[in-house]
């Protein structure tokens, strides 16, 4: 690629890619992020590459309403789409068709009737309540959604420099650095009112005048892409899917901070982030846009991948630094802060994958833009991962202000299978729960705040009335303790204590008296640990208290879990009208617990089962089941 040299050779970059795109006869997007690989996209990409690379010169005809070019077709690795519940996803431009759940076996098909004739294939498009809809703009996953951060995921190579700068990557960084001031771009993200998306909220320009007043004159600008939250990976396919955006963020920063060396931390368990991000970083050098005299500037910036060993306590933004120092990744006491010494001692910019993705179009549409969309106090696009209990899956991006019923049951599509909705586990390990009634609150920082809960990174676990609350917290403790660094005493000794307590709940060893020492320990874990993440680590289990104190109280009063999810609390009962009296369930009991006469209603001593559920299996008749 030829070296950039000025603003008009990056225009004319853009433009050429431009052109070319919309001269294409026929565009295939597949999804190449980390789900739909796994299902077997990277296999589908190979076998549509080769049928299109055997027929370079077949004709296409999408009929009269739908106009194409007369270029070669193209076929590219996107990103994430973010229907992941669908994927592997197959988007054919310009139709627009989003086909789902593509099987190697239908490319052909697919072939010869979409990408030869604009047939449609029925059985390939998403329909739900018995509606199809073939364009993905008019599914109600995306429809309801606003998507800014994730525009390009799904809609561009995502490892070709050339398509990000078609939809006018690097144009921001070129206004910041030939019609802005240092001061003038920091004023914009502070007008802006632009949040840290990594999940405490602090105000993203403000930060940056704290560096940028600094009487150090070396600084540094840091990533913080180390996505620890269980269920959560939005600022991972920002990495795969739309590499360059994140980047540009990080060059209008280090310019305006003043900073001339950048770092990326991202946990080495996202090798395809990493080696998208490492591709991004190379051909930005050798188009001139990362390096020295950037554009034909005196302004130079050198960008840098480290890798974490997938620690969660080095989201934290002291213990991050000290990793990328080559140190063990541990909290240090503030201040002083991250913005006075932070990387190698010296003042640092430290925000997240998704922060830095919002800046460039801040830069180029303006602060007011930005500031009209989303909550008053808190502008802009949220990107969530929801998972659990609900039908779609994925990755989404909403205004700032959406509600939890919108987010979960107008894109989510709602709750799988029967069940109800119980509650919704927001902000990861760190964050609270959320009950029915609060299913309107508006979901932005000030809000969630209030109800004890909060962002987060942005995952949504959404639980059914199958889910046992304790086990939860359990869960999300054992996740906590296990990734405490053990520093300070609060947390690596009070987390500690506080699963130990939560495993005897569930095995039917509580006590009344637990549940006063649970919220004792939660208590002196937030007013005293170090950091961030060990003040929030009870939060789980604080909120799951307050909420559900009743399935506690079943657990240590009654030792019973009616949702039968934990096993030292199952009573297995056989139902004497089914039973057939065929003995099954008592010769497959490794136990001998259960006893009865064949062809007559067996019986289960509870006293020696040992709940294995080697019974329930057996039972060709469904008599045997968890008593409730």
């Amino acid at each position: 690629m030829q070296k950039l040299e000025n603003k008009e050779m990056l225009n004319q970059l853009r433009d050429e890619n431009k052109e070319r795109m919309e001269n294409s006869k026929c565009r295939v997007l597949i999804c190449a992020g980390t789900g739909c690989l796994a299902s077997g996209s990277g296999e589908i990409y190979e076998k549509i590459s080769e049928l299109i690379g055997e027929n370079p010169d077949v004709e296409v005809h999408f009929g009269p309403e739908i106009a194409h070019g007369d270029g070669p077709m193209e076929v590219k690795k996107s990103g994430c789409h973010g229907f992941c519940e669908m994927g592997p996803l197959m988007r054919i431009e310009p139709l627009g068709v989003l086909y789902t759940k593509v099987k190697l076996e239908d490319c052909e098909e697919i072939f010869e009737k979409t990408i030869k004739n604009g047939e449609i294939i029925d059985r390939l498009i998403y329909s739900q309540n018995g509606v199809q809809y073939p364009k993905q703009e008019e599914i109600p996953f995306y429809k309801k959604q606003t998507r800014l951060v994730l525009e390009n995921c799904g809609r561009i190579d995502a490892e070709f420099i050339g398509e990000a700068c078609a939809h006018d990557g690097y144009q921001a960084f070129a206004k910041a650095l030939f019609e802005m001031t240092p001061q003038e771009v920091i004023d914009e993200i502070l007008e802006s009112n632009l949040r840290g998306r990594g999940g405490g909220g602090f105000q993203t320009g403000y930060k940056w005048k704290q560096v940028a007043r600094q009487e150090e004159k070396i600084r540094y600008v840091v990533c913080n892409g180390d996505e620890g939250d269980p269920g959560a990976f939005m600022d991972r396919s920002i990495m795969e899917g739309d590499p360059h955006k994140m980047i540009e963020g990080m060059m209008i920063a280090a310019y305006a901070v003043g900073a001339q060396e950048g770092y990326i931390y991202v946990r080495a368990e996202y090798p395809l982030a990493i080696s998208r991000l490492k591709q991004a970083i190379s051909d930005a050098e050798e188009a001139g846009l990362l390096g020295d005299n950037i554009l034909g500037t005196d302004f130079s910036f050198h960008l840098h991948i480290n890798r974490g060993a997938g620690a969660f306590v080095c989201g934290e933004g002291s213990a991050l630094t000290a990793s990328i120092e080559g140190n063990r990744g541990m909290p240090r006491v503030k201040p002083p802060r991250t913005v006075e010494k932070g990387l190698f001692e010296k003042p640092t910019v430290l925000n997240n994958v998704e922060t830095y993705a919002n800046v460039p179009m801040i830069i180029l549409k303006g602060a007011q833009w930005y500031k009209g969309i989303g909550a008053e106090n808190s502008p802009g696009t949220k990107a969530f991962a929801i998972t659990g209990s609900v039908k779609n899956t994925g990755l989404i991006e909403v205004p700032m202000g959406t509600t939890l019923r919108e987010v979960i049951f107008d894109i989510g599509g709602g709750i799988k299978g029967e069940a109800e909705f119980k509650a919704v586990q927001i902000g990861g390990p760190s964050g609270g729960c959320l009950v029915t009634p609060q299913l309107d609150v508006s979901l932005d920082f000030d809000s969630l705040k209030k109800m004890g809960a909060m962002i987060g990174s942005g995952g949504l676990v959404v639980m059914d009335s199958n889910t046992c609350m304790v086990e939860v917290a359990r869960f999300f403790m054992n996740f906590t303790q296990n990734e405490s660094c053990g520093k300070c005493v609060p947390c690596r000794e009070g987390t500690k204590r506080m699963l130990e307590i939560l495993e005897r709940i569930v095995a039917g060893q509580g006590k009344v008296e637990d549940l006063d020492l649970l919220e004792e320990l939660a208590t002196m874990i937030t007013d005293t640990a170090l950091c961030g993440l060990g003040k929030s680590a009870a939060l789980p289990v604080m909120s799951t208290l307050k909420l559900f104190r009743d399935e506690y109280l079943e657990h240590v009063v009654d030792k019973k879990c009616k949702t039968g999810t934990c096993t030292a609390l199952r009573r297995y009962v056989i139902d004497p009208e089914k039973c057939k009296g065929c003995s099954k369930c008592a010769r497959n009991c490794p136990v001998s617990a259960i006893s009865g006469q064949i062809k007559e209603p067996f019986t289960i001593d509870s006293s020696i089962c040992i709940k294995c559920g080697a019974c329930e299996s057996a039972c060709p008749f469904g008599a045997i089941g968890v008593e409730n």
